[in-house]
C-alpha cells in the first residue's frame, strides 16, 4: 500500500500576483519620473546626511567629524525604508513625480523590503548597464526591483 502526500505539489512558498493586469495609465512615463525622483531624493539624502554629520559633529565638540563613517549610506537606508514603508508609499521624489512602490502583489511595502531595495539600487549604481532590465521588462521594472520584489507605479 502506497501512501500520497497530497501537499508535494504545491510549492513551498507561491508567489501572488495582481488578479488584474495593470492598467496602461500606471506605467505611463514611469521611467522618466523615476530619473527626477532620483535626483530629488539624491538632494533630500545630502542635505539630511549632511546636517546630522554636522549636529553630531558640534555635539560632540568636533570630535566625530575625524572618526565618523561615511554616514550618506545610513542616512539613505533609512530614508528609503521609513518612506516607503509609510502611508504614501513613496520618498518625497517619489511623491513629487506622483509615483508610489508596491510589492508586486499589489500589498504595501514593509520596511525590510524597501531597505533592502534601497541597497541593491545603490549597489546597481556601481554597474549602470543592470538598469538596462527596465527596456527589456514589460512592467518597466528594473533588476533591483526584481530582486526586491517590488514595482513602482503612478498614481492611479
Amino acid at each position: 500500500m502506497t501512501q500520497v502526500n497530497t501537499r508535494a505539489n504545491t510549492p513551498a512558498n507561491p508567489r501572488v500576483y495582481p488578479l488584474a493586469p495593470l492598467p496602461a495609465s500606471a506605467l505611463d512615463g514611469v521611467r522618466r519620473r523615476r530619473i527626477a525622483a532620483l535626483c530629488l531624493d539624491l538632494v533630500f539624502v545630502s542635505f539630511l546626511a549632511v546636517g546630522i554629520w554636522l549636529l553630531l559633529g558640534v555635539l560632540s565638540f568636533g570630535v566625530l567629524w575625524f572618526i565618523l563613517p561615511p554616514i550618506f549610506p545610513f542616512v539613505a537606508f533609512f530614508y528609503n525604508g521609513l518612506t516607503i514603508s509609510g502611508w504614501r508609499m513613496a520618498t518625497p521624489g517619489m511623491k513629487a513625480m506622483d509615483l508610489e512602490m508596491r510589492l508586486v502583489s499589489g500589498e504595501r511595502v514593509p520596511f525590510l523590503y524597501a531597505a533592502v531595495h534601497a541597497v541593491l539600487f545603490y549597489l546597481c549604481m556601481g554597474f549602470p548597464i543592470l538598469f538596462l532590465f527596465s527596456l527589456l521588462s514589460s512592467d518597466k521594472r528594473c533588476l533591483h526591483d526584481m530582486l526586491a520584489g517590488v514595482i513602482v507605479l503612478r498614481r492611479v
